[in-house]
């Protein structure tokens, strides 16, 4: 019998070592970092982990996670926990659960095991009980890990993340975007051939691409000159080259397979490989013995790797078959061993022994342990799902029924949700095959399906959980009208969530089924959201309405969360509505009515903060998000009410002028990763700040990639309508594309717009520039009812802005508005309306870049009156203002005036145009250079006059020089005789 050898030497693989290592150097410093290692089955991801793992210094802890492969049946958080589990191991539980602090109870979660060795006294104000969301577990578990590290440097490996259940994917996408300054390195591998069309790992890899801290190493295949390298260190001696030959064509170069192929025990020469790859794949299970098969396909029942203890509690026979068998095993190298469990050397061969079990016995392994599993005869918690898989394997659907029903709350309580609602839908489809299902279950399969329902809303699959909840209200009983109200409660969330219209019917059709029962929490919670509905589609008016009953109804129960919620979205609608005073009061009673319960207390954080960074308050909008902020933070919504509350100071901090410290928050903001109901305003400013930061290119890129989801919520929410309109809108109007840009913000015109006037005067800002600019153009637009008359609409846009007028931040946007469209074409050339916008947008209740964007716009109109030492100025002072704010956009036009319009001094540094310069255009001056430029665009005279803020006349003394150096007779003749030669110099301008 061969002995099982493999290489003594990593042959292909030296690069992609070196990557490792220089990754670990670099996260021993102090900065995380991830390494990404793909690649196809068998091509040597683990040995390569394992020949790093064997170089990492001995102060270094290494642990390591493995995917299972249960059939989607993965244990949430399977491989984080099998991590964890031997980093406590390593350090000791109390030395773990003290790195987690606060967060422990996130660790008690993922490892129970742990909870008999916490101290109750040191945790007497109970905080170590659950709270929050997934994200307070993603905390808890990244603050643990840092915290280590600051002791120790560590390793942390998860293998096969092809079979991660998405829990698993949504913490390691949460550890890789937000630990940054931990002296840690993760190692993460994949399968590249199982990557199907849809698997979540496809959609994160990208994302992987983009994050500074991760690098990706695809491994390939081996060449022929590698796996002759190999197949001679596996034999001892230089290879035949026939058998080199065979051995490639028959492996496609994948390392493991050359191995398996040449190094067993029937090999002579190429001529006895085996022929298909089932056959190499058990070709060494086929030379043990038949008892060693035999307990071999017992293992291959319980996947991967089975725990010693648990292969004792299945087995039917003494325990010396099983050390009898395990070191035939080892020897013929179909398994490896570990301190407590056995391991197939490779998922293919624990796939290929399986698919050998024979109907019989695969029944009575895998009930065995489930049967082993439930009672508790593992060293480990094995979580419900596992359970699950093996009774769904021995097609025992009365257990595997019970089961599933545990591991769904399980996992809920984990925050696994795609792995809860798996398990719901799996309970529900074995339903009618259990005879006593509701007594089960627990519950009633109407009641299930809400419960599968709900948490496939939290998986993101909202369209799948509208459809469980129609079944469940097509199956209710007509008298259970608390039951009915309350799935029509969660279809209208259900339905908001993906943006669908139809939540406020639905609402009032759960307050219909209610009516004439007692006062409820629940009549006063349906009231709230349908309130909330109202004022987020700006129908304030009702939304006030609404809020009063749902105060009244509230505190007839006794509910000061519930009323405080009312008084909150009263509050928000009076302020929208111009009842400011009155609002506010309300804004301020609902924190107060708040105190004690943190969703509500969070929920007055969000909506005051917001009502102050709308009425100018700046200062304050951004003290109450913070403080809110840090509130979110500690009850583990960090990425979700957490994310609302930082847009809610950075909006305040853009407005302020304070762009440094507003993008610094908002990268902290967009690491979170938040659901896109709470990311889709930050997306918004990562919009705006990327514009006005001067990277249009940028700006429109990311549009293209976000469109979509930020439109979920366009037919549904206001803001988000007018917000994405706004920056849509700017970014086509960066860009010259004037009938796009009008396309964006004509909606601000639709028959169906509702006033929202701190979303509406931005956006009307936005309008009247378009409007000017396809005016000047004449470019052709028109609104969504078919008016093209440009008179009709200018008047209509002036409809619109006159109700708001009256709003506290009113005065910058009106005199912007009308400087826009001033002058005798409507075209924004009256400089004493430019100079009205500049003195308005002083104001502090101005956003700050209406004032370098004004002052630019004086110096253009100024520029083409002539005006040249009034423009000079305004052009200093936009720049100045702009590059105060960081606001590149500005600063970048700016140059382009001064350029176009001559504003710089001759011999100035500005002056020179450097780089090269063609032989034939170096006899122009440098302003016969930018009319030569617009000549060859097509322009005409009038048209370069108009862009270089020059006269026709003007145009056309430059245009009959540029012909006349050029030794030209037409335009076109002119622009093909400054191509010819060309020549680097720096040219001083002439004027």
């Amino acid at each position: 019998m061969r002995s099982g050898k493999t290489s003594g030497s990593l042959i292909g693989r030296e690069g992609d070592l070196d990557a490792l290592v220089s990754a670990l150097h670099e996260s021993a410093a102090g900065e995380t970092r991830t390494v990404v290692i793909g690649g196809e089955a068998g091509i040597g991801k683990s040995r390569l982990i394992d020949e790093f793992a064997a170089t990492v210094p001995a102060a270094t802890v290494v642990v390591k996670g493995q995917c299972v492969d249960l059939d989607r049946d993965a244990p949430p958080y399977a491989p984080v926990t099998g991590a964890l589990r031997a980093l406590a191991a390593t350090i000791g539980a109390e030395a773990l659960l003290e790195a987690a602090g606060p967060s422990r109870s996130a660790l008690l979660l993922l490892l129970p095991e742990l909870g008999a060795r916490a101290d109750s006294t040191s945790d007497p104000a109970g905080e170590s009980r659950v709270r929050g969301g997934a994200e307070f577990l993603y905390d808890g578990v990244a603050v643990a890990l840092e915290n280590v590290s600051r002791e120790h440097p560590l390793v942390m490996v998860i293998e096969d993340l092809q079979w991660a259940d998405q829990a698993t994917l949504g913490l390691l996408r949460f550890l890789v975007r937000v630990v940054e300054h931990g002296r840690i390195l993760f190692v993460l591998s994949y399968r590249s051939d199982d990557l199907v069309r849809g698997h979540p790992l496809r959609s994160w890899l990208p994302e992987l691409d983009r994050t500074p801290r991760v690098s990706r190493r695809d491994l390939a295949r081996l060449t022929k000159r590698q796996v002759r390298q190999l197949v001679g260190e596996i034999l001892g001696s230089a290879p035949l080259a026939h058998d080199v030959d065979v051995v490639f064509e028959r492996t496609d170069g994948v390392p493991f397979l050359i191995e398996e192929l040449v190094d067993f025990d029937g090999y002579v020469n190429a001529d006895c490989f085996p022929d298909t790859l089932r056959e190499i794949l058990l070709a060494r299970y086929d030379t043990v013995s038949e008892p060693t098969q035999k307990i071999l396909r017992l293992m291959a029942a319980g996947g991967s790797r089975v725990d010693h203890t648990l292969l004792l509690a299945v087995h039917d026979g003494a325990a010396d078959d099983i050390d009898r068998a395990a070191r035939e095993a080892v020897l013929g190298n179909v398994i490896v061993i570990d301190e407590t469990s056995y391991a197939f050397r490779h998922a293919l061969v624990r796939d290929a022994i399986h698919e050998e079990l024979l109907p019989g016995e695969r029944v009575r392994y895998h009930s065995q342990y489930a049967r082993a599993l439930e009672a508790g005869l593992s060293t480990e918690c094995i979580p419900a799902t596992e359970i699950s898989y093996h009774w769904m394997a021995a097609h025992d659907m009365k257990c595997a029924f019970g089961a599933s029903i545990t591991a769904m709350t399980q996992a809920h309580q984990a925050f696994a949700y795609d792995t809860a609602s798996r398990m719901g839908e799996r309970a529900l489809e074995l339903w009618d095959q259990v005879p006593d299902a509701e007594a089960v279950a627990g519950r009633s399969r109407v009641a299930l399906l809400a419960d599968t329902a709900h948490d496939l809303r939290n998986a993101g699959e909202s369209d799948r959980a509208i459809s469980l909840v129609d079944e469940a209200l097509a199956d209710s009983p007509a008298d259970d009208v608390e039951r009915i109200a309350r799935l029509l409660r969660d279809k209208a969330s259900y339905l908001a969530n993906v943006g669908r219209t139809g939540s406020v019917e639905l609402l009032r059709r759960a307050l219909a089924v209610l009516q004439g029962e007692p006062p409820s929490v629940l009549r006063a919670t349906v009231l709230g959201e349908l309130a909330a509905r109202l004022m987020l589609d700006a129908r304030f008016d009702e939304s006030v309405e609404i809020a009063d009953e749902a105060f009244d109804e509230a505190r007839e129960v006794g509910s000061r969360a519930r009323m405080s919620v009312s008084a909150n979205i009263r509050g928000m609608s009076l302020v929208a509505r111009g009842e400011i005073d009155s609002g506010l009061a309300d804004l301020e009673q609902a924190g107060e009515l708040a105190v004690g319960d943190d969703s509500a207390r969070l929920r007055y954080f969000v909506n005051m903060s917001d009502a102050m960074n709308a009425l100018g308050r700046f200062d304050d909008a951004i003290r109450i998000s913070l403080e809110g902020f840090e509130g979110a933070r500690r009850r583990g919504v960090e990425r979700t009410s957490g994310a609302l509350l930082l847009s809610n100071s950075i909006e305040p901090l853009f407005a302020g002028g304070d762009l440094a410290r507003a993008n610094e928050l908002l990268e902290r903001a967009l690491e979170l990763d938040p659901p896109i109901g709470f990311s889709a305003h930050l997306q918004r400013l990562k919009l705006w700040s990327t514009l006005w930061g001067g990277d249009i290119a940028a700006a429109e890129a990311l549009l293209r990639g976000w469109r979509a989801p930020l439109s979920l919520q366009l037919q549904i929410d206001a803001q988000s309508r007018l917000g994405l309109a706004r920056v849509a809108g700017e970014i086509a109007l960066a860009g010259g594309d004037l009938s796009g840009a009008w396309q964006e913000v004509r909606g601000v015109l639709a028959a169906d717009h509702r006033r929202v006037a701190a979303y509406d005067l931005p956006l009307l800002a936005v309008a009247a520039r378009a409007l000017a600019g396809a005016t000047s153009t004449g470019t052709p637009i028109a609104t969504e009812d078919g008016e093209t008359d440009r008179a009709r609409i200018e008047a209509r846009l002036r409809a619109v802005l006159e109700p708001s007028s009256t709003w506290p931040t009113a005065a910058a946007y009106v005199a912007v508005f009308d400087a826009e469209l001033g002058g005798a074409s409507h075209t924004g050339t009256d400089a004493g309306l430019w100079r009205a916008a500049v003195q308005a947008s002083r104001s502090p209740l101005a956003q700050a870049h209406l004032l370098p964007y004004s002052s630019l716009r004086l110096a253009e109109v100024l520029a083409t009156d002539g005006d040249r030492a009034a423009a000079l100025d305004c052009a200093r002072e936009a720049r100045r203002r702009a590059t105060e704010i960081g606001a590149g956009l500005i600063v970048t036009r700016v140059a382009e005036l001064e350029r176009r319009a001559g504003l710089t001094t001759p011999g100035s540094a500005s002056a020179l145009t450097p780089g090269p310069v063609r032989d034939n255009r170096r006899l122009l001056t440098e302003r016969e250079r930018q009319v030569l430029d617009l000549v060859e665009q097509g322009q005409s005279n009038r048209q370069v006059a108009q862009q270089l803020f020059i006269s026709a006349k003007t145009a056309s003394v430059h245009v009959s020089s540029i012909l006349r150096k050029l030794g030209a007779t037409s335009r076109t003749e002119a622009v093909f005789l400054a191509h010819q030669g060309e020549a680097a110099e720096l040219t001083p301008a002439a004027h």
